[in-house]
């Protein structure tokens, strides 16, 4: 794309063309305060990954409100801030009509001289979300607000109306380009973890299949660590429904606070006592090898005969939701710890070694397609990020990206290494 040449206008988001200006979010937003009457509306929620949606159409864990009445309006066209959350990117312009936690900032636009599209990019752009990061205030990240006076007075940029159009109709083909790129990714591992569970499936269908008591085909494995030993440690937690493994910050003694915590090793079944119920389970391979756990979260290991991973894909499937369900009980809300006792009690079907050992290949499969996928998906999100900035900060012509299609070869060289 044509790189504009004169950047000298200072913004919340860096320099930008000198013909487009610099105005105060105050001169295009004002707070919105109107509240629900009857909190019949359509929940919405704030996302940094997908913007403002339905909540409906996402898949949350979170338990709803007994009512909704109170919560704020928001409108189309509303510019929505998680007070709490802005700092990671959950803001942006809303398509719906709903209304949303009291706790979010709404903003209505002033007049009409602009395209929402635009200033929903230019909210969720790097630059500006780490302006954001800036100006919200609190002793930890954890605790950073962003009020309504900061966010009211960022300076944002304000090309005409026309250049506005055109920036947004070329990110919204440029960005679905990138977004099917990745669905396409994702779905190869969709298509993969449903292998697996066809596999458990036939398992669980075939009445032959003798059925074993969980505590009889695993052993409990626990391997203290003595953290005074040790300089900095590595800690683990799980991603829900089958995501496997994430590694936390190394930290120090005085960082790993007041939990007790195992060693983990290659073929490690792990589950997480809190969130079991929510799918939160996985097997340790090579590279969590040496990394630790808190005594929250629960590790097994096939006995003889019994494969690790064969465990994992049937806790994974549809049968293992259920056990992990009826084994994690609380009072209230996500407050469901697992209930390792229980879980000892419910019978499996152990099949023969072979079809152990293919479910195995099959998971092995997957997380070698994980491992080769993540460079692409990498690539492709930096794609995105780095032309929203580009884009609603002037630095490409966007107004001749239909005769140009420079960032069309740019993608193709990206989808062409997907599939090498």
């Amino acid at each position: 794309m044509k790189t504009v040449d004169r950047l000298g206008n200072k913004s919340s988001i860096g320099l930008l063309p000198t013909t487009w200006k610099v105005l105060r979010a105050k001169v295009l937003y004002q707070e919105r305060k109107e509240l629900s009457e009857t909190g019949e509306e359509e929940l919405l929620s704030a996302s940094h990954l997908t913007g403002i949606t339905k909540r409906s159409e996402k898949n949350v864990g979170m338990f709803l409100a007994e009512t909704l009445e109170g919560y704020k309006k928001v409108h189309p066209d509303d510019a929505v801030v998680n007070t709490m959350w802005a700092w990671m990117g959950a803001l942006g312009v809303s398509q719906e009509y709903g209304v949303i936690s009291p706790s979010y900032g709404i903003y209505r636009p002033i007049g009409d001289s602009k395209d929402p599209r635009f200033y929903d990019y230019v909210f969720r752009s790097a630059p500006f979300v780490a302006e954001v990061n800036r100006r919200s205030k609190g002793v930890w990240s954890s605790r950073l607000r962003l009020y309504p006076n900061d966010f009211l007075t960022m300076r944002l940029p304000y090309p005409s109306l026309s250049e506005q159009r055109s920036i947004a109709d070329f990110l919204d083909y440029e960005v679905a380009r990138i977004d099917q790129l990745i669905e396409k990714k994702n779905l190869f591992i969709s298509l993969t973890a449903q292998r697996i569970d066809a596999l458990v499936d036939e398992v669980f269908s075939n009445s032959s299949v003798p059925r074993i008591r969980f505590e009889n085909v695993v052993r409990r494995v626990q391997r203290p660590v003595v953290l005074s030993e040790h300089d900095e440690l590595i800690r683990l937690g799980l991603f829900n429904r089958g995501r496997g493994i994430f590694k936390k910050p190394a930290a120090d003694e005085e960082g790993m606070g007041d939990s007790s915590f195992h060693f983990v090793r290659d073929g490690d079944l792990i589950l997480s006592g809190q969130f079991a119920w929510e799918g939160a389970v996985a097997l340790a391979t090579e590279d969590e090898d040496g990394c630790v756990v808190s005594h929250r979260y629960p590790v097994f290991k096939g006995r003889d005969g019994i494969n690790t991973a064969y465990l994992l894909g049937l806790l994974r499937s549809g049968f293992g939701d259920f056990l992990l369900n009826e084994s994690s009980r609380g009072s209230a809300g996500r407050n469901r710890p697992l209930n390792t006792w229980r879980l000892g009690k419910e019978k499996i079907p152990i099949p023969s070694r072979e079809l152990q050992e293919t479910v195995d290949r099959a998971l092995a499969f997957e997380r070698q397609l994980k491992k080769k996928t993540e460079h692409s998906l990498s690539l492709l999100t930096e794609a995105r990020a780095a032309l929203i900035t580009a884009a609603v900060t002037g630095q490409i012509n966007a107004t001749a990206w239909g005769k140009q299609g420079q960032t069309d070869r740019r993608l193709d060289e990206i989808e062409e290494a997907m599939q090498a």
